[in-house]
């Protein structure tokens, strides 16, 4: 604008306040991060016998409940981090914090605004009164009238970023950023282990329901053989209706598992986001494999935990605050520079004598407050302190978890082989006790108990296996899933990438 071509003086002066501006501003006001100290343990208490992680094995591999060996997880996974609504709120939070990132950024650049208007004014009529040499006064009357006004400008505002504020926002904001990506990661590692939790104990119930099929066609086989018995006169009418409690018993059993189950299903629908209406998984045999899952490091459990990193990432965040804070008790500096032109005629509006412009920095300091910074900065301290508090106390949650269900994993390992000790010795047991019974040497009494403590036995072993693939889930969610915290070194404010 020819305007600007006028004052090339003044810019170069405000250039060169601002580029001493710059300088001074290569120290930011405020602590720099440094990650507050934890006591990490050299090992796990409860992890005798483990190896640890290598790169090849769970530490680096996303899809971690491939690990389970079932193509039907795999899809409903595939399936949860497409269609999960609780999900998609997490993915919509991240890119809220990604935006605010990009917006702490363009504090940095210039300003500008270009503004046109048009304004109509008037002034309303009056009178006035004028005396006369003679003594005598004279009363004229005037009517007002109605003015135009063009403008049209363009303004360029620009602060300085002197004692490192901007920087220190974009640090704050940006730390906030990487720790909705931690949430983000951390909400889907819990859907995720509530999804194979799920399905997992849905498998049990299936096993759990072949078994008691089995069970209930031994025992239509058995009450068929008292019957005959009976009929012959070699067995009691008693030995009849303990046959058949036993059989009715088992089909209770088998019924009230169809309610279990249906429960099960229904939660998976809602979690790959299907109305349960619509949502079925047929009945397979087998269950999933039992993975052996390799522990880490303690230290390696902070850097991949990501509910840990998001804590961490929330200190650095707070810690930033502080020197925002505390740059409050400095001069700000900025440049301004605006030109355009002003007429009240429209036919003459974009001409050089109607032509105005102004540049000039401006600093602006508080003198007075009665504390509100000191306060504000104090309120930036106690909530840098509670952030530091909150990330050792989930550090120490998180130790608490892996050891928990390492050391479930281990006893329920124990516990099952003993279990199946007990029930080959009731499977032996039965076979003994029938065999007496054909023979005619025990009552059908002893051939009931004999098969409700077998049966028992088969549901109690598959209740432990059920339990140890829960646990095994539940630890690889404490150790961290499949979640690789170098992406957060990888986010960038400017990507619209969603982790």
């Amino acid at each position: 604008m020819t305007a600007f071509a006028t004052s090339v003086k003044p810019l170069r002066h405000a250039v060169a306040l601002a580029l001493a501006g710059l300088l001074l501003g290569g120290c930011a006001i405020g602590p720099d991060y440094q990650r507050p100290e934890q006591s990490v343990p050299a090992q796990f208490k409860h992890a005798e016998g483990w190896t640890l992680a290598s790169p090849a094995d769970l530490a680096q591999r996303g899809d971690w409940w491939t690990l389970y060996g079932d193509a039907t997880l795999s899809d409903l996974q595939q399936r949860l981090d497409v269609s999960n609504q609780t999900l998609a709120q997490s993915v919509a939070q991240y890119r809220q914090a990604q935006a605010l990132a990009r917006g702490a950024r363009s504090s940095f650049f210039p300003s500008v605004n270009l503004n046109t208007s048009k304004t109509r004014s008037g002034q309303g009529g009056g009178s006035s009164t004028v005396r006369l040499s003679d003594g005598s006064t004279v009363t004229s009357s005037g009517s007002g009238g109605i003015s135009k006004s063009y403008d049209a400008s363009l303004g360029v505002n620009w602060e300085i970023d002197l004692w490192g504020k901007l920087r220190r926002q974009l640090e704050s904001d940006t730390a906030s950023m990487e720790a909705s990506a931690a949430d983000l990661a951390a909400a889907r590692l819990s859907l995720q282990s509530e999804l194979a939790q799920n399905y997992l104990q849905l498998r049990v119930l299936d096993a759990q329901k072949r078994l008691l099929d089995a069970t209930i066609a031994a025992y239509q086989r058995a009450l068929t053989l008292t019957e005959n018995q009976y009929r012959a006169g070699i067995v009691t009418r008693a030995d009849v209706a303990q046959a058949t409690t036993q059989l009715k018993s088992t089909q209770a059993q088998a019924i009230d598992l169809r309610y279990q189950r249906a429960q099960l299903e229904n939660a998976i629908a809602v979690l790959v986001g299907v109305p349960p209406a619509e949502f079925s998984l047929a009945e397979v045999d087998g269950l999933p494999r039992l993975p052996n899952v390799p522990a880490l490091l303690p230290s390696q459990l902070l850097e991949r935990r990501p509910d840990v990193a998001s804590a961490e990432r929330n200190v650095m965040a707070a810690n930033a605050r502080i020197g925002v804070a505390k740059a409050a008790w400095f001069p700000s500096l900025s440049l301004s520079a605006a030109g355009g032109y002003r007429s009240g005629s429209l036919q003459d509006w974009i001409t050089t004598p109607n032509r105005f412009w102004s540049i000039g920095p401006e600093f602006a300091m508080t003198l007075f407050d009665a504390g509100l910074i000191r306060s504000q900065v104090d309120q930036a301290e106690a909530a840098y302190d509670q952030t530091v508090a909150t990330y050792r106390q989930t550090v120490l949650d998180s130790f608490r978890e892996a050891e928990d269900y390492m050391v479930q994993l281990d006893v329920l390992e124990e516990e099952s082989g003993v279990q199946q000790e007990a029930l080959d010795a009731a499977r032996e047991a039965l076979r003994l006790v029938t065999n007496q019974y054909r023979a005619g040497t025990v009552d059908y009494t002893s051939v009931v108990t004999s098969q409700a403590t077998a049966l028992s036995n088969e549901r109690t072993l598959l209740t432990l296996m059920g339990t140890r693939l829960t646990a095994s889930v539940q630890l690889i969610a404490a150790l961290g899933g499949g979640w690789d915290p170098e992406r957060l070194e990888q986010v960038d404010p400017e990507s619209e990438e969603r982790p």
